[in-house]
């Protein structure tokens, strides 16, 4: 295989972003921080999207729109989420020719326009709980852009939900973060992911609980894959979010919100790249198998089709490469840049012997297959291979965590990986102190590995690292 990427041990930035270019994922944009996402990284978000959508509507919410623009005012009643994002606004002030009479915030997230219609559309506790998510952009004004992972702009989908009690909430928020978020992240895309509380200094702007899906990346490094927040009564407060009681009274109501991103593209890229590209896990894969005819004549067009014909039959997202004026190296290249899970080669030599040529992207291997076997073989590969994918990023992770006893460790740790130290060795002052050395507590978790409802918690574990 030709070498084309800059090795990942030799310069891990530099590979990311060959990588991306080569695979014509995406490029950037003509506005400094933004970026044109090709066909080719599209067709994987809108797998992801696919994926995604399906869970959340499966946990019961439903798919609205809410606009771009959102009055400046609006975002100055939740004094918290203001402030937090005031250094990433985009304003608008003039329309039309002529001065605004209020600024427009183009936006970065929609809980105050969505907080605005809730108000509108909840009168009685009969209309809770209310569970909407929103497919959408949003502008974030980036200093330090990155394809995929900090972008101006980026696709991402929020959920807004509001709720009686705090209760059901919380247990909401919880069944986004493992149902949806978790299990696609860990189950399709192959990440296994560490799923924890956020601290205070490190949670959403406005939010009383932030709860993380964060993966460990081929450099070590973290990366917050999707967050659910709790609410509480902030935003319920702020835009009269209220509701009659079965009681009779009028109580405010109790809100959540949860979002992923274009960010998992890039979380995608860095788990599971190698120095030949990108490596996609089957299930997330726009295209499983790529039949590829090496040279035409002698009945390899026909029988490249019919395999294509019987992968597709059995359910399998497949291709045809028939391009015999295109180098057939060059073409090898680019299916192995893009990270198509199986590559099935038809060639004259191997079809005179009843074979075609089955090559796993997972691992390398190459394995002549008679042509009536193809179809099973593809479909064992692509089982082996999800978890394959998964398993080898568990064990990466496994391999690059260690278990320390004091602060000084854990900031030591993080330079190659993460670390776990008792949270009541770091508290809210060692939080500073390992920010201050590029060093962030990425969540907390409980003993046992599960997420805990508070900080405040006895016991918990911290997880520190460096972080994308």
């Amino acid at each position: 295989m030709a070498r084309v990427l800059t090795p990942r041990a030799e310069d891990f930035p530099r590979w990311y972003q060959d990588l991306i270019a080569k695979a014509k994922l995406a490029d950037n944009g003509p506005v400094r921080g933004t970026m044109v996402i090709r066909p080719a990284g599209y067709a994987i978000w809108e797998r992801m999207q696919a994926e995604m959508d399906a869970r959340i509507k499966a946990a019961g919410a439903e798919n609205a729109y809410f606009p771009l623009f959102i009055p400046e005012s609006y975002l100055k009643r939740e004094a918290e989420h203001v402030e937090g994002f005031s250094p990433e606004l985009a304003v608008v002030t003039h329309g039309g020719g002529k001065q605004l009479a209020e600024p427009i915030v183009v936006r970065p997230t929609s809980e105050t326009v969505i907080g605005e219609f809730m108000a509108k559309w909840i009168d009685s506790y009969r209309d809770l709980p209310l569970l909407l998510n929103q497919w959408a952009n949003v502008v974030r004004w980036e200093l330090r852009p990155r394809i995929f992972l900090r972008t101006s702009e980026f696709l991402w989908q929020e959920g807004h939900t509001a709720h009686a009690t705090r209760e059901d909430a919380r247990a909401y928020a919880r069944r986004i973060l493992h149902e949806a978020y978790e299990d696609l992240m860990v189950n399709v895309i192959g990440i296994p992911v560490v799923v924890g509380l956020k601290t205070a200094r490190e949670r959403f702007a406005g939010a009383t609980a932030t709860y993380t899906c964060e993966g460990m990346m081929g450099d070590g490094k973290a990366l917050q894959l999707g967050t659910s927040h709790e609410l509480g009564q902030n935003f319920a407060k702020a835009f009269d979010i209220s509701y009659s009681s079965a009681e009779g009274g009028r109580e405010h109501a109790w809100t959540t919100s949860w979002g992923t991103s274009t960010r998992m593209l890039g979380g995608l890229i860095m788990c599971h790249g190698d120095d030949n590209g990108l490596r996609v896990p089957p299930k997330l894969a726009p295209v499983q198998a790529y039949v590829m005819v090496v040279k035409d004549g002698e009945g390899v067009g026909e029988a490249a089709a019919k395999l294509r014909d019987g992968l597709r039959d059995a359910g399998v997202r497949v291709a045809l490469d028939d391009r015999t004026d295109t180098p057939f190296g060059r073409r090898a290249v680019d299916a192995e840049l893009r990270g198509y899970p199986v590559r099935v080669e038809v060639g004259p030599r191997d079809l005179a012997t009843g074979n075609a040529v089955v090559v796993r992207r997972t691992d390398g291997s190459k394995s002549p297959t008679p042509v009536a076997d193809v179809v099973g073989a593809v479909l064992a590969a692509l089982d082996a291979d999800q978890k394959a994918l998964h398993d080898q990023a568990l064990a990466y992770r496994e391999s690059h965590t260690v278990e320390v006893s004091t602060l000084a460790e854990a900031i030591e740790a993080a330079a190659t990986g993460w670390a776990k130290v008792p949270w009541s060795a770091v508290g809210v002052a060692g939080e500073t102190e390992a920010n201050g050395q590029g060093v962030t507590v990425r969540c907390l978790l409980r003993a046992d590995g599960s997420v805990p409802d508070s900080e405040d918690e006895p016991d918990l574990v911290a997880v520190l690292a460096r972080a994308y």
